[in-house]
């Protein structure tokens, strides 16, 4: 399967980047526990030279402490001893020179393991990670106190609460993957704006007072330059309003800034933060605020546009920067094919879906980019070599930092030290490791331009919404005539018309310039392919295509992401195209259903396989990541309908099913549908007598006989087999509120409309029946009709041993023995009768499904037949679908075997004439005559040779 950001992939490009990994792999030695790293000397680090030769004692500590993993020792027993490392009757040392000690000790051991083959790039970013966590934490808590004791405790002035201060991890720190010697992003976030309450010789804050001083402090004990160092440089640029901001911010300030101010590529950078500090119910109170900003609920592929911009500002100061200093060339991080690009594109994807899809919510780039690959939104190709080269430019860059214990990112400039890095490498020269380097890169800006190239550029494929204004001016008709003229359109006048009229639509009067660029850019690179869509079918006319695409362009008009979504994906507006050019109905899905544009982007939306199971495992696991959370629920249920059903259309529209086909995994989507809803809704009963209800749901009509449409309803009843005194409420209530999660209107539209007349007693019958209720109602008081539609019922979901006793009750009813001269066949023609009646047809064209001769007078005859002679052939009971029983009959010899081939084939036919008419959106299924006159008569001569010459006009 293709998968997307691989279209026109280097191969060259691929070839070398293989290479070169295999050949890195094969210049290094694997340890022991499987780390493929070079076996090279740690004092090549000056940083560590100058640390052992510091004190006598520092070597043996560092032999035993590189014997551990680094990423599972317990900091504070080490802390401890670094504490406690002083002369014999000395006090232990102060927390700030303790930490830097151990820091010191840890950065060493990294140095040494890493650069010996015994840690891989895992355990180094995870120890540094949990170091600063750490620290972070140990000083929070001394530093708190120290506060408290100075001027009490902060209290909420909403709460009464007592208040502790949010410390967010941003960056790699936020993710998990943090440098050897880099600096922290860190924002300080507090409850509750309020006072200390401050007891004698207490000085009161306010809460805000105390919190940034208690930030100052933190900043210092971890940053401040000491006789040892330094823990961790620290950066607040990140925290809203950056340096011109409050060191610390309440929750209402970050949720007010968020909302009024927050900027495209603070989203990207609050995707990382993590809160190390604070209460529980306060940090979820934050990312309540933070994920709102961060995941839109919409596909937002605007944010490709605004990641494009802030790149663009990035390479240029790295630019600028090479210029001005050439020996700071070849940044690893920042420079064209670096590390940043590798985030971004992971990033991108977190931004576009992580609304919608939770698991696109990890903080680390390596887990997003493995989760990228699962979903099929990167090949596992591209994500494998995506991953290499982080590993690749994320261990390079360690050994540049390893030199000094320098926050650096570019190559050293002197030649020795170059060399020195290629050695740390484990490789021969610098000239392999610029080699190597320079693929890599190649391979990530690459796959970057890709995805952030600028789709508005002039090119043959893609939108350039300055190449034609001729169709921007509704005042300007005669232009617009001459360009839809020009462009091949059979009515120019009509179509400028049309054009004109989206112009002049209200919604579109107030749209911002820039979408309104977008807009004319897409409309321009529209109008081509409609001519060219006219041209490779005669399925629709041009101006019916150029209708329904301006409709849908005015339902999105207001929706920039999804204008985004086509400007950045151009090959998308060309299958929307098509899409609405065979078909009405599937323009009117899709601009009810715009977020449906995502399916489109590949190729998945024409091979993918309906596969039942895989997607009600799919529905399970996201209706239990939003358990409690109804809507979201319900919003589920619908969204993976629609793309489901939007899989099917596209299939069905490039004629990859049948009609018989296409009702199978209709059906069958349903059913999957109704499944997953029921055990959902039980969960929310709250007074449910039992943890798996006994309860099914039976379907009739088309989803009974498996023929269901694009836009069927649902015919149902619902059965339980349940003797607690509870039981009948509970499952009415289960019942009702099965009917509002199909059929109310929610932000993602409806699933299904339902109908329960099929019940027993119908309209005043009770909602559910019990099993043993149900069996005594068809057994002795059902009407003909009622046991008509018991033809072609069938179990749906639920309780299947519900669903088998339910098949025992049909068979048996089904399966009496009626007398031929009985009052079964007058039954059926009254009730045919008392249809066409209910729906006459005054027109002169022929109704498909109404009409003697037509759909309902085969499923009349079939239900007939079954009713009449299953007590003597009980294999007519199996639910195996009209034209099935038509040739079983036949071979029976209940009726004439050629005749009913023919009623078959007109079946099918008259199925296949409907659907049409449903794809190009008319509701009523009438048709020229002529288009017939091959099938009805066999129909109605079969239903003559049954009916005694009775036909219901």
């Amino acid at each position: 399967m293709q998968t997307r950001a691989t279209y026109g992939l280097d191969a060259p490009v691929l070839h070398a980047l293989q290479w070169v990994t295999r050949r890195y792999r094969s210049t290094a030695v694997t340890s022991a526990s499987g780390n493929t790293s070079p076996m090279i000397a740690p004092t090549v680090s000056r940083f560590y030279q100058r640390w052992l030769a510091a004190a006598p004692d520092r070597a043996a500590k560092a032999d035993d402490l590189a014997q551990l993993s680094l990423a599972q020792i317990n900091l504070a027993d080490y802390l401890a001893k670094e504490a406690a490392n002083v002369p014999e009757g000395a006090p232990p040392l102060p927390l700030v020179r303790a930490m830097r000690r151990l820091r010191n000790l840890l950065v060493c051991v990294l140095i040494r393991r890493d650069l010996g083959g015994k840690a891989n790039l895992a355990e180094v970013v995870e120890t540094m990670t949990r170091f600063a966590d750490f620290a972070i934490q140990r000083h929070m808590q001394e530093l708190h106190a120290e506060m408290v004791a100075a001027h009490g405790t902060p209290i909420g002035r909403d709460s009464g609460l007592p208040q502790q201060l949010m410390v967010l991890a941003m960056g790699k720190q936020g993710g998990g993957e943090l440098n050897v010697s880099s600096d922290i992003d860190l924002i300080f976030v507090y409850p509750e704006d309020g006072d200390t309450v401050a007891g004698p010789g207490q000085r009161s804050l306010s809460n805000h007072e105390f919190f940034v001083r208690l930030g100052k402090k933190l900043i210092a004990a971890l940053a401040e330059i000491t006789e040892d160092g330094y823990t961790f440089r620290v950066d607040m640029a990140l925290r809203p309003n950056g340096g011109s901001g409050p060191l610390a911010a309440s929750l209402n300030m970050v949720e007010q800034y968020l909302i009024v101010q927050g900027r495209e590529w603070e989203r990207y950078a609050w995707v990382k933060a993590r809160a190390i500090t604070g209460q529980p119910e306060d940090i979820a109170a934050l990312d309540a605020i933070v994920r709102p900003f961060v995941f839109r609920r919409y596909l937002d592929f605007g944010v490709i546009d605004a990641i494009r911009n802030m790149h663009a500002q990035i390479r240029a100061e790295v630019n600028r920067q090479e210029r001005l200093h050439p020996d700071r060339s070849n940044n690893v991080k920042l420079g064209r094919g670096g590390i940043r690009e590798i985030e971004f594109l992971a990033q991108v994807f977190q931004l576009i879906r992580g609304g919608r899809d939770a698991a696109l919510r990890d903080r680390s780039t390596r887990t997003t980019l493995r989760i990228i690959a699962e979903k099929g939104l990167l090949s596992h190709a591209i994500v494998y070599q995506l991953l290499a080269s982080y590993t690749f430019l994320r261990n390079l860059e360690h050994r540049l930092q390893y030199l000094d214990d320098a926050q650096t990112h570019t190559l050293p400039a002197n030649d020795a030290d170059r060399q020195l890095v290629a050695e740390m490498m484990g490789l021969a020269d610098t000239a392999t490791l610029l080699t190597q380097l320079e693929a890599h890169r190649q391979f990530v800006a690459g796959q970057f331009d890709e995805m952030f190239s600028d789709k508005t550029s002039n090119s043959d494929n893609d939108i350039d919404p300055q190449s034609s204004n001729e169709c921007a001016d509704p005042d300007n008709r005669e232009a617009m005539v001459s360009r839809f003229a020009a462009l091949g359109f059979d009515d120019p006048e009509g179509a400028a018309k049309r054009l004109i009229s989206t112009w002049q639509a209200p919604r579109l009067q107030s749209m911002p310039e820039a979408s309104r660029n977008r807009l004319l850019g897409l409309v321009n690179t529209a109008l081509p392919i409609i001519i060219q869509c006219s041209r490779e079918s005669s399925g629709g006319s041009q101006q019916a295509t150029l209708g329904r695409l301006l409709d849908f362009l005015e339902a999105i008009a207001r929706r920039s992401a999804y204008l985004s979504l086509l400007t950045e994906y151009p090959h998308t507006l060309a299958r929307v195209i098509r899409m609405v050019h065979a078909s009405g109905w599937a323009a009117q899905f899709l601009s009810q259903h715009p977020i449906l544009l995502d399916e489109l982007l590949d190729d998945r939306v024409r091979n993918a396989v309906f596969d039942p199971v895989a997607l009600a495992a799919d529905l399970e696991t996201q209706l239990a990541s939003a358990q409690g959370d109804t809507e979201r629920q319900m919003d589920i249920l619908r969204e993976i309908h629609h793309a489901q059903l939007f899989h099917l259309l596209a299939q069905d529209l490039a004629g990859d099913l049948t009609v018989e086909k296409l009702a199978d995994h209709l059906s069958a989507l349903a059913d999957t549908i109704v499944a997953a809803a029921i055990k959902a809704i039980w969960q929310t009963v709250a007074t449910r007598h039992r943890e798996v209800p006994q309860f099914a749901v039976i379907a009739y009509g088309k989803l009974g006989g498996k023929e269901l449409g694009y836009v069927s309803d649902l015919d149902v009843i619902f059965l339980y087999d349940d003797s607690d005194q509870e039981a009948p409420a509970q499952y009415a209530k289960l019942a009702q509120r099965f009917i509002t999660w199909m059929t109310s209107h929610t932000s993602a539209g409806i699933l299904f409309d339902i109908d329960t007349a099929l019940r027993p007693d119908g309209a005043s019958g009770m909602l559910v029946s019990s099993v043993s209720a149900f069996e005594k109602y068809q057994s002795n008081s059902a009407w003909v009709w009622e046991h008509q539609a018991l033809t072609r019922a069938r179990f749906c979901a639920g309780d299947a041993a519900i669903g088998l006793r339910f098949e025992e009750i049909r068979q048996a009813v089904l399966r009496k023995e009626r007398p031929a001269d009985g009052p079964l066949k007058q039954e059926v023609i009254a009730m045919r009768k008392r249809m066409v009646d209910a729906k006459p047809n005054h027109t002169e064209l022929f109704d498909l499904k109404q009409d003697p001769g037509g759909m309902i007078d085969i499923e009349f005859i079939v239900q007939f037949l079954i009713l009449q002679h299953a007590a003597a052939y009980p294999q007519l009971t199996a639910n195996f679908g009209n034209i099935a029983l038509l040739k079983m009959c036949g071979e029976l010899g209940l009726i004439d075997a050629e005749l009913a081939a023919r009623v078959g084939d007109a079946y099918r036919q008259l199925r296949k004439l409907q659907h049409q008419l449903r794809l190009q959106g008319q509701d009523l299924a009438r048709i020229d005559p002529q288009l017939v006159a091959a099938h009805a008569p066999h129909v109605l001569a079969l239903w003559r040779s049954i009916f005694d010459g009775n036909v219901a006009t």
